[in-house]
């Protein structure tokens, strides 16, 4: 969730919505769900791939405005966009711009002038985008020979696990607290150019934990380590990552890492922005329709809880082409 940066405008698998296309899944928030088991023909090193995307509660029937997909080019290629969910203010559907976001993404994996670089291939899926909103977005592409190449734009992150540490993970860019770096149809957006773009060498049995912010918003590196080190396989972990940040978001007396990043930088959260996961953006629009007595009761600042929102998760573990 999130408060886009624009100018004004008056304008187990199942349940699956993918993008049919040899190689090449896209997954336009679909209710709870999972995929295993995707890898690199190639020669090398590739990943064996598991998702679960859980929607915010009130957003289940539409699916929620997450949207991800997975190749299985090179040595794999796995991305997550989150549609920026202020637009709904505007009457706009935050998740068409997500979801285009990674079809064309998918479709443009293998493209010759992309040449498997995750920076340009957020450039052409941006710029082959059309759908009116915004979105973070984060690719990461395997090369065979174990470089993990990283694109960043916003709040989405990545996590590498090794022998139960946690090596490596990107951090967020955000303009101020809670509005994060997005991808536009706005001029004043982002573009590939302010993508945070890291390699990273990875060794096989190595884990990478992708997420929109609804993972980690709502569940701590530790606990990562945790559930990855406790499951038998990359499918149950992305799961119960996933149900674990699910979990946290609507637990009103869980000190989650955004109720605790709040506090580090000075705001108090009121508990109705992250029960309706609304930014930090002052006194928004959604205040002036609640009554003035509900309106002085809710501003009374809850300092803990998890935030409500969707939640998507990839779990991919590096594998040799070999044992595959």
């Amino acid at each position: 969730m999130a408060i886009p940066v624009l100018r004004p405008f008056s304008t187990n698998i199942h349940l699956f919505h993918p993008i049919h296309k040899p190689k090449h899944l896209s997954y336009c928030a679909p209710p709870s769900s999972s995929l295993s088991n995707l890898v690199s023909s190639e020669a090398g090193v590739c990943l064996t791939v598991g998702t679960h995307l859980i929607p915010h509660p009130d957003k289940v029937e539409k699916g929620g405005e997450d949207a991800f997909f997975v190749s299985s080019h090179g040595g794999g290629v796995i991305a997550v966009a989150d549609g920026v969910s202020g637009w709904a203010e505007k009457n706009v559907n935050p998740a068409l711009f997500s979801r285009e976001l990674m079809t064309n993404a998918s479709s443009l994996v293998d493209d010759e002038e992309v040449n498997y670089d995750p920076r340009s291939l957020i450039r052409k899926a941006h710029a082959a985008t059309t759908s009116i909103g915004s979105a973070t977005a984060v690719v990461a592409m395997l090369e065979s020979s174990g470089v993990l190449k990283i694109a960043n734009v916003g709040d989405c992150g990545v996590r590498v696990i090794r022998k139960g540490q946690v090596v490596f993970s990107t951090s967020p860019q955000e303009h101020y607290f809670d509005c994060p770096y997005q991808l536009s149809s706005e001029a004043v957006g982002q573009t590939f150019i302010d993508a945070t773009v890291t390699t990273v060498e990875l060794m096989e049995e190595d884990n990478i934990v992708m997420g929109s912010d609804g993972l980690f918003d709502n569940i701590f590196d530790r606990e990562i380590v945790s559930v990855i080190s406790s499951c038998d396989n990359v499918s149950d972990a992305a799961k119960a990552l996933a149900n674990l940040a699910h979990a946290h978001s609507k637990d009103s007396s869980f000190d989650s890492p955004f109720s605790q990043e709040a506090r580090a930088q000075g705001f108090d959260v009121p508990w109705w922005k992250k029960v309706m996961g609304m930014k930090l953006t002052g006194m928004s629009t959604t205040l002036l329709t609640l009554s003035i007595r509900s309106a002085l009761m809710l501003t009374i600042a809850s300092l803990i809880g998890g935030k409500l929102d969707d939640v998507t998760v990839i779990v991919g573990q590096v594998k040799s082409t070999l044992s595959s």
